[in-house]
């Protein structure tokens, strides 16, 4: 019987556990690369999403910033406009009660503060004109009407001309500065001008240091142009606080730094700098890591910028974006461990996961070799220990050498699988922690957002809504759940539901502004947009409506169209408005359905009222009759102050002549009832133009032009009536552009003469003087009386011209008279844009000089109206004229102001009777009462005395009754030429010549 040696079972098991350890440890090795690059890659995810959130950051922050910035400027904008249409238009924005300002003098300045104290003024003395004084009152009023709306939204208000005249409010910057508004050279102007500034842009300052108010400030500057020339700008000052507010509150978490391109630091919370001094820090206040990420921003000058810098053993991640506006750069940064802390964590539920992993792996291997080699030598005892370990379905062990090739493919196959499912389930776990995380952010910010905000349905039904929603409308959640969308906009808006339904079904989305429906029938002003939610596949699940509050913007716009289009005395539309309410009433016109009339009117004698009872009189008049006729009108019915005295109306629905009457009937009745100003009781009157749309013609200028037509004819007629408009109107206003026209060929072309009428003394009949009359003989239409080309020609200003040739004709002509032996002295008329004008006197003197007649022998006779406007300045250039010997006369005298007090003060040699009180005389006694006043009125004043207008013997003998001899008229002569004068002198006895009636 043989002998066989045992097994040694302790020398199998421990090359089993040695192999087992060996296998164990590769893979753990193996494991650890890959959890590695996992953790690795994991890590720069996080970074990116972090850079990715810091960058959202900004951009919500810029984008909160723009917002902000561009609403300022619009509204600096508006109130630039207002301020050149209220002190620099033709036609100002405001007629401002006449008031005087209160002005302090030195040697060098005048300083104006308003009396409200809302505003002040600087101006050098050397600028100080009739111009810079009209500003510094309008301007004071001006500010009364728009700082205290300005001023809550800016610090600081002021205009600045190129003359460095300063209005500001609050005042305290002139009050304070003892320079006089020296500060203000920091806004360099020629930023603002053409050439810089070729769009006339508003600009944003840079930030600079208020001295006043011991802040740090931004301005936003408009310049201001006048028919295309730089006046000067208007500011708005910003406080660098307020600014900085826009931005979110610092934490440990996430810090912001705030600084301009010339790397000063304008905020850094986090390390506290604040600009609270009047020294901005520098960048090299900064850590050298914060220093160098700031010259990294500034050297590379792109939109945004992100960085990672070190700074005391900490990591941080930075996102750098730029203002333009401002030229600010704001960099948000975090430390990098408070985004890679999850990760962190990570790492270490890594590490104990491959510890768990690798002792199973372990102890897997061992006993998988242990059996795979016990099974050689006893199968009996594998197969004992396979079933008490429970490896039922293992399969049976094949009997080549290949057991550890076929071990190691088991323990691979089973590594892979193994890793497969552990990062199958750590992208699962990522995917879901990240979306999440998503829906958290997004669900916080709607729930806390400052806008409104709705969720619907695809039907369009509300399903939610958010805090802020609830706030604005004053409603509960169960007022908005459930109901449609649409039901939130306000009935008064109804106009608008058709097109936004119709806009979110075709194209499935809509914005706009719109009223929406609040508690208790409150409308709050919003700006909404509703946008789709798709699914992935396209489908719109859902939408969401967006409401942002814009009431403070609307009601600042309500008050800026006040002010542009409402007359700020009598509360009436301006002109402005009512060319627009026009262009509307034409338009509907036009479409054949609607008639209207135009009433176009200014009050009689106003101008009068206003120089006697002064321009608070004729304020409280103005404004008496724009209430009255606010009271008798229509409501729907327009009436407007054009400016003045001017008013217009539009009344629609006026079909007939019929109905306007009874409208202009009621207007007289309305203004006829006695006014009350002061201790002064007035009535006035009103001439009235009409003109009825669409029939009198289908285009605004010209539908305008006849009711001023109309006008005009109502106010020859003698006032205080109306006329309609008609097309004898049109051929009359034709007539005189014709003439016009043709005075000026007229006047190069030489078509004009001159007749003299011969002054006569009655007691001898010898001819004493002429007067010069022109006459004009036309190509094609001959003679044009002088009542019809004389007032144009002033009208136009050709009068000057026309005037100068004849007052050199008639001097001519009474020289060449003078040296034939015969009576010379000539009269000459001036009219009123002669006498205004600034070369009369040299234009005299040389007329004078080159035709080498006596001053005594010339005659200018001038009409009272003429010398009334201004009396001092009439008087004044009166005694110029004096100075020069000519003799002086006030021709139809009676017929005018007939002011006894300014008439003794005028330098008049003579006064020359009106025709229309000679004609009537004996007839009409009361003629002859006053010309014999007349006459002896002058003889008292030590004057001479001539009338006109003498055709019969009997007024001749009234005349010579009452001490006036010298006359002129046709019972002598009729005007003459040159030529007929030289015959007639043949005949030395005037007399003989008298003309029959």
């Amino acid at each position: 019987m043989g002998y066989r040696r045992p097994v040694s079972r302790f020398g199998f098991n421990s090359l089993s556990v040695k192999l087992s350890l060996l296998t164990a440890a590769v893979c753990l090795v193996a494991g650890a690369i890959a959890a590695a690059l996992l953790l690795k890659a994991e890590e720069k995810q996080l970074v990116y999403e972090e850079f990715h959130e810091l960058k959202v950051q900004s951009e919500q922050t810029l984008m909160h910033f723009s917002e902000f910035l561009t609403l300022k400027k619009k509204l600096a904008q508006q109130a630039n406009m207002v301020v050149s249409r209220a002190l620099f238009a033709e036609q100002p924005l405001y007629n401002s009660p006449s008031h005087s300002v209160q002005l302090n003098h030195t040697d060098e300045r005048i300083n104006s503060i308003a009396a409200n104290g809302i505003s002040a003024a600087y101006l050098p003395a050397k600028n100080l004109n009739e111009q810079t004084q009209t500003l510094l009152t309008e301007s004071e009023y001006v500010w009364n009407s728009l700082s205290p709306l300005l001023l809550q939204d800016f610090f600081n208000f002021y205009l600045y001309t190129t003359d460095d005249f300063v209005r500001i409010s609050p005042p305290n910057s002139l009050l304070v500065d003892g320079k006089g508004g020296s500060h203000f050279s920091t806004h360099a102007l020629p930023l603002l001008r053409e050439e810089l500034n070729p769009t006339r842009q508003a600009l944003w300052s840079g930030i600079h240091y208020d001295e006043v108010w011991s802040k740090w400030v931004v301005s936003v500057l408009v310049p201001l142009y006048v028919d295309d020339t730089y006046q000067g700008f208007t500011g708005s000052d910003l406080e660098l606080d307020v600014v900085l507010q826009r931005l979110p509150q610092a934490s440990e978490k996430l810090a912001y730094i705030v600084f301009d391109k010339q790397g000063r630091i304008l905020s850094a919370p986090n390390m506290g700098i604040l600009a609270h001094s009047n020294e901005l820090a520098d960048k090299t206040s900064l850590p050298a890591a914060f220093e160098e990420m700031v010259d990294s921003t500034l050297r590379v000058n792109l939109p945004s910028l992100q960085s990672e810098f070190g700074y005391k053993q900490e990591s941080y991640l930075a996102n750098v974006v730029h203002l333009t506006e401002l030229d600010w750069y704001v960099g948000y940064y975090k430390k990098r461990d408070t985004a890679l802390f999850a990760l962190n964590e990570l790492k270490w539920k890594f590490s104990g996961l491959f510890i768990i992993y690798g002792l199973f792996v372990s102890l897997l291997l061992h006993q998988v070799i242990y059996h795979l080699i016990l099974k050689r030598i006893n199968h009996s005892v594998d197969a004992l220990i396979s079933f008490g370990k429970g490896q039922l379905d293992h399969p049976a062990l094949p009997d080549a050498n290949d057991e550890l090739g076929v071990l190691n493919a088991s323990i691979n196959d089973m590594s892979g699988e193994t890793r497969k499912l552990i990062h199958g389930l750590n992208t699962r776990v990522s995917e879901k922690e990240s979306a999440q995380k998503q829906a958290n952010r997004l669900g916080k910010a709607v729930e806390f957002s400052g806008t409104g905000v709705l969720i619907t349905n695809d039907r369009f039904k509300i399903e939610y809504v958010n805090p802020k929603m609830l706030e604005m409308t004053g409603y509960n959640e169960a007022h908005f759940i459930g109901s449609p969308l649409l039901g939130i906009v306000s009935k008064e808006m109804a106009i608008i539901i058709d097109d936004i339904d119709f806009d979110l079904r075709s194209r499935n989305y809509w914005r706009g502004d719109t009223l929406l429906q609040g508690v208790s029938n409150e409308q709050i002003w919003v700006s909404l947009s509703i946008s789709p939610i798709r699914e992935e596949s396209g489908r719109i699940s859902s939408y969401v409506a967006s409401a942002q509050d814009i009431s403070f913007v609307k009601e600042s716009q309500r008050k800026m169209e006040e002010l542009a289009y409402f007359d700020t005395l009598t509360g009436l539309a301006n002109r402005t408005f009512f060319r627009m309410q026009l262009r509307k009433s034409m338009a509907l016109a036009e479409r054949g359905h609607y008639a209207f009339a135009l009433f176009y009117f200014d009050l009689d004698e106003f101008k009068r009222i206003n120089d006697t009872l002064g321009h608070d009189a004729g304020d409280r008049l103005l404004v008496e009759v724009a209430d009255r006729l606010k009271q008798r009108l229509r409501a729907e019915d327009t009436i407007a102050r054009l400016g003045g005295d001017e008013f217009a109306v539009l009344l629609s629905g006026i079909e007939s002549r019929e109905n306007a009457m009874d409208v202009a009937y009621t207007i007289q009745r309305t203004l006829a009832k006695p006014i009350r100003l002061g201790n002064n009781e007035v009535i006035v009157s009103a001439s009235i133009g009409i003109t009825l749309a669409p029939f009198d013609s289908k285009e605004e200028e010209q539908l305008l032009k006849h009711a001023d037509l109309a006008m005009y004819e109502a106010k020859a007629k003698g006032r205080n009536t109306f006329h309609f408009y008609s097309q004898e109107l049109d051929a009359a206003a034709n007539e005189r552009l014709y003439i016009e026209n043709e005075l000026r060929q007229a006047i190069k072309e030489g078509q004009f003469s001159l007749r003299y009428q011969p002054q006569i003394d009655s007691t001898t009949e010898q001819v004493v003087g002429y007067e010069a009359l022109v006459r004009w003989y036309h190509p094609e239409k001959g003679f044009i009386a002088p009542t019809k080309f004389i007032p144009i020609a002033e009208a136009t200003g050709m009068i000057v011209e026309l005037g100068a040739w004849v007052l050199r004709e008639a001097c001519q002509f009474s020289a060449r008279l003078r040296r034939s032996g015969r009576a010379a002295d000539i009269s000459v008329n001036l009219s009123a844009r002669q006498f205004k004008d600034v070369e009369l006197i040299e234009h005299i003197a040389t007329t004078l000089k080159e035709t080498g007649l006596s001053p005594q022998m010339l005659h200018l006779e001038l009409t009272e109206s003429m010398l009334m406007g201004d009396v001092e300045a009439a008087i004044e250039q009166l005694l110029e004229m004096k100075k020069l010997g000519v003799s002086l006369s006030i021709d139809d005298f009676g017929t005018g102001y007939s002011s006894l007090s300014y008439l003794k003060r005028f330098p008049v040699d003579v006064l020359k009777v009106d025709r229309s009180f000679v004609k009537d005389i004996p007839e009409d006694s009361n003629d002859m009462e006053i010309t014999a006043a007349i006459i002896a009125m002058a003889q008292k004043l030590s004057m001479k005395v001539i009338a006109e207008g003498v055709e019969t013997q009997e007024q001749v003998a009234f005349l010579q009754r009452n001490n006036c001899f010298i006359v002129q008229g046709y019972y002598y002569s009729a005007p003459l030429t040159e030529h007929e004068i030289l015959m007639q002198s043949q005949h030395p006895d005037i007399g003989q010549g008298k003309q029959a009636n």
